[in-house]
């Protein structure tokens, strides 16, 4: 991984709802956020989706994980596994990345994040 790229990391176990495992082909809400994330990120060169398969974080279904070098990481989750929430999603990781500690002014955080943050994590040594 180099300097100016960030792990983006989905769970893909996630529920696709608090009171629905998955959508009606059995598609978690997980991997169709996994799917929505992928797509818009595209565009993202200095991103890395991944995936992982259980973040532990099941009381707030769809979390994702955004984490770069020398930054603090954040866990957010409770999202809809839509390309609305992807793009939001996107948009503070390019934020993020863009940033010199991590940190993103609340000003600057696309509509769809607030109010999602669950935990900012120490940087790696």
């Amino acid at each position: 991984m180099t300097e100016a790229t960030a792990r983006l990391v989905v769970c893909t176990t996630c529920r696709l709802s608090p009171d629905e495992a998955a959508d009606a082909d059995g598609v978690s809400g997980g991997r169709l956020l996994l799917q929505a994330v992928a797509a818009a990120a595209e565009r993202a060169p200095e991103l890395r989706v991944e995936e992982q398969a259980c973040l532990w974080a099941c009381r707030s279904h769809c979390t994702v994980y955004l984490a770069q070098g020398g930054k603090p990481g954040y866990l957010a989750g409770t999202f809809t596994p839509t390309a609305e929430a992807a793009e939001a999603i996107v948009d503070f990781a390019r934020r993020y990345v863009a940033s010199s500690d991590g940190a993103v002014p609340y000003r600057d955080w696309p509509e769809g994040m607030k109010g999602r943050f669950i935990a900012r994590l120490p940087q790696d040594a």
